[in-house]
């Protein structure tokens, strides 16, 4: 079978991530990937540390692939594609991971025979742990959705969702690396103000919330199911748990979750008159 020639689309931080996670994975070999992007150094810095293919031109780019991941800007998303213009092979799949841009609107912008499928991946994708969801666009086919769970399920976890579900998964999967960063930060604060060292902190807060996840996952049960097998009665995890829930952490998580969805949705409709001129 003729090796996919991956291209993607806008090289920053999550696009990096993604091509770093691909050739980890050994889902494409360098010379079968090509990035683009408008900053000429950070292209210089992933050929060299990654040996792909480069170039400053996005119709260069959509030439060069048979899959094209778009990881630019989402309010930049349609004049980038309309400077595209007609340089799109035939048959080419898009793959999206454009926060709030919906498969309607990239379909709108793309010629009809470009295929999209509209993900979410996160930054986990460069240690191959990435939480990825994916939804098909009205062109895609059953096997587009495949090669999508393949190529993201190389980089971590990948599962199918209707579109309605997306600026849910943004917010939860896309921005929660932050949250969980935030409260990993928070726990070894809380380790060092009783005398531990910062280093050994953050490691054991780290692969606290590593180990958990995994027995969660492993398990398969609720997590306050487990959370009870880990709280005696007047011990120290109940002593902790109540000033978690006296200070509101279960609700500023949610409405985290919550709002960075909000805004997802948001950002699929333009800017706001404060962003126009800049991010």
């Amino acid at each position: 079978m003729k090796e996919r020639r991956i291209g993607v689309l806008g090289a920053g931080s999550m696009g990096a991530a993604i091509m770093r996670g691909l050739l980890t994975a050994r889902y494409v070999k360098p010379e079968a990937l090509c990035a683009s992007d408008v900053s000429s150094d950070r292209l210089s810095k992933l050929k060299d540390e990654l040996q792909i293919v480069t170039t400053n031109s996005n119709q260069e780019l959509v030439r060069f692939a048979d899959v094209v991941v778009l990881a630019v800007k989402p309010q930049t998303v349609v004049s980038v594609l309309s400077e595209i213009g007609d340089a799109w092979q035939k048959d080419t799949l898009v793959l999206s991971i454009l926060a709030g841009v919906s498969t309607a609107t990239l379909e709108a912008s793309l010629p009809t025979v470009v295929r999209v499928i509209r993900a979410m991946p996160n930054t986990a994708a460069v240690v191959l742990e990435s939480a990825t969801a994916v939804t098909r666009g009205t062109r895609a086919a059953a096997d587009d959705i495949a090669t999508a769970l393949t190529l993201f399920g190389c980089i971590g976890k990948a599962v199918e969702v209707p579109e309605s579900m997306m600026d849910a998964v943004t917010g939860l999967s896309g921005s929660g690396p932050a949250f969980v960063l935030l409260a990993i930060e928070a726990m070894a604060d809380g380790a060092v103000r009783v005398g531990m060292p910062r280093a050994m902190a953050l490691e054991l807060a780290a692969q606290t919330f590593a180990g958990t996840a995994r027995l969660l996952l492993q398990s398969g049960e609720h997590p306050a199911v487990l959370k009870d097998r880990v709280t005696s009665p007047a011990g120290t995890t109940i002593a902790g748990l109540m000033e978690l829930e006296a200070a509101g952490v279960r609700h500023a998580f949610a409405k985290a979750v919550a709002r960075a969805a909000e805004r997802a949705g948001q950002l699929g409709r333009g800017p706001r008159p404060d962003e126009r001129t800049g991010d």
